[in-house]
């Protein structure tokens, strides 16, 4: 799917349209706390859905998706952990990457169930 993309504040935006618009819902933004922020807290039918947004301008350097690395991977893991705590919820989850690459013309990648 090609978007256009004014600024790169506009990624998470863009990607929570995305995905609303493939059923989900909208549940949290920005997540923050001392482990590490996580961008989109949505929900998939039963499934809490913790979303990683990754911007690149260019893929010249590897994709917005490759940028997730195992480093991030663990600080989201312990981030989502602690929303789980703190929000006492018990419901199945899972992390999902959407990546956007492009200036002009933005391409949108979506990894379900990604780590």
């Amino acid at each position: 799917m090609a978007l256009h993309l004014l600024k790169g504040k506009d990624a998470e935006q863009q990607a929570r349209r995305y995905l609303e618009q493939s059923g989900m819902q909208m549940i949290e933004s920005n997540y923050r706390c001392k482990l590490g922020e996580i961008d989109l807290v949505m929900q998939d039918r039963e499934t809490l859905v913790f979303v990683e947004v990754r911007y690149r301008k260019s893929a010249a350097f590897g994709s917005a998706i490759e940028s997730v690395t195992s480093g991030k991977r663990k600080k989201l893991l312990a981030t989502a952990n602690h929303y789980l705590q703190h929000k006492r919820s018990s419901a199945p989850c899972r992390f999902d990457v959407v990546g956007l690459t492009g200036q002009n013309k933005v391409q949108i990648e979506w990894i379900k169930d990604a780590f």
